[in-house]
């Protein structure tokens, strides 16, 4: 049985309004924000956490993600007012972290103090590239300078501890100027870089209109040699492309990966709750803003129930996130997070032993082999 207060729980609020969509994304953010729309929108998600208290009642919040969108948009005195009034209704754990997303595109002067002050503990920096003409390509609306600037800013705003958001494999780009953009970031780091590939998803207009990207020979060569300069510089591997300095890992994100809870709040946010009847519910808001204001201000939001998981997924959204991780998860986390016995996870696992790709259970994790780290959507597929 699953006792949910042994559950680590995070808060995913998300905030999905941007300056410019970018031609790449494929998040759920949104043209058209204007200051009038912060005082209506953090009182819908302070409403829409009243209404999802019940299932939650009696625990810590270990972590808050404030993304987007571009959260940024946001005041510093709307992000103050959003986390008091969450304060006010569920206590947060002793040195809790608190996280929001920021672009160079929407840095000021001051504003980063002001979410300090506010409570914000750890800021990521979309930057993805340094390089202007790459930026460019991006559909980005920032410069390289715009976001040494913004760094500059963080640092002399107080903060200790940020991301830096990086792509790689870009339109155009070579193995000397991928190099390039890791090593400024390097430079501009607090102790935590998130590198990763450029894909071209469906519903972007990369989609339809898609650019040419490095070869399959190009992007080989930029992936060692990024995890080479990663290295030399203390930099380790703890997720797919999470690198940082020890102590440096965002503790919200190694709570999705452990298979932690998380309420989600905002117009497309989705959560996932354990419950005292022994069910794991997943929830989603609806994606439009519009939608999601009118449906929270006529109190017509529905119940926060969402679909239960069924004991099949518990099993493989599990093994999804836990191999993630280089250091995989403890093999006792996987009865307290699921519910279930461990031989529900061992007869799975069974045939990804056989073929080398993660290591035998015995050892005390769910963990990947190397060869397993390199194959990971196949070893998932392998616990179906």
């Amino acid at each position: 049985m699953i006792t949910p207060s042994a559950i680590p729980l995070s808060l995913y609020l998300h905030l999905p309004w941007c300056t410019q969509k970018c031609p790449y994304c494929d998040f759920n953010s949104h043209e058209g924000f204007t200051p009038e729309l912060q005082g209506p929108y953090v009182s819908a998600l302070l409403q829409d956490f009243d209404s999802q208290l019940p299932e939650i009642s009696g625990r810590l919040v270990e972590s808050i993600f404030i993304g987007g969108g571009t959260p940024s948009l946001f005041s510093g005195e709307w992000i103050q007012r959003l986390l008091s009034g969450l304060a006010e209704r569920m206590p947060f754990a002793p040195g809790a972290e608190i996280t929001l997303e920021s672009n160079p595109g929407s840095a000021e002067r001051g504003r980063y103090q002001s979410y300090l002050e506010a409570g914000v503990t750890r800021l990521s920096i979309g930057v993805q590239s340094f390089n202007d003409g790459a930026l460019g390509r991006l559909g980005r609306i920032h410069s390289g300078d715009d976001a040494r600037q913004a760094l500059h800013l963080v640092s002399t705003a107080g903060f200790q501890n940020w991301n830096i958001d990086l792509m790689h494999g870009l339109p155009g780009q070579t193995t000397d100027t991928a190099a390039a953009d890791l090593l400024e970031a390097l430079a501009l780091s607090a102790g935590h870089i998130s590198w990763y590939q450029l894909t071209i998803e469906r519903n972007t207009r990369f989609w339809t209109s898609q650019p040419e990207l490095p070869s399959e020979t190009t992007l080989e060569a930029i992936q060692s040699t990024g995890e080479q300069l990663l290295s030399d510089a203390g930099y380790h591997q703890y997720e797919v492309s999470a690198y940082c300095r020890p102590g440096y890992e965002s503790r919200h994100n190694l709570n999705y990966w452990g298979f932690g809870d998380y309420v989600g709040l905002g117009a497309g946010a989705h959560g996932k709750i354990s419950c005292n009847d022994g069910q794991i519910i997943r929830t989603q808001r609806t994606r439009s803003p519009a939608d999601y204001l009118a449906l929270i201000t006529n109190g017509l939001m529905p119940a926060p129930r969402g679909n239960a998981i069924s004991q099949q997924e518990r099993v493989v959204e599990y093994v999804m996130n836990a191999l993630r991780l280089k250091s995989g998860s403890p093999v006792g986390d996987f009865t307290q997070r699921t519910g279930l016995p461990l031989r529900q996870l061992e007869r799975a696992a069974e045939q990804a032993q056989s073929r080398g790709w993660i290591q035998h259970l015995d050892s005390g994790s769910l963990r990947a082999t190397p060869l397993g780290y390199q194959f990971l959507d196949s070893v998932v597929a392998s616990f179906l």
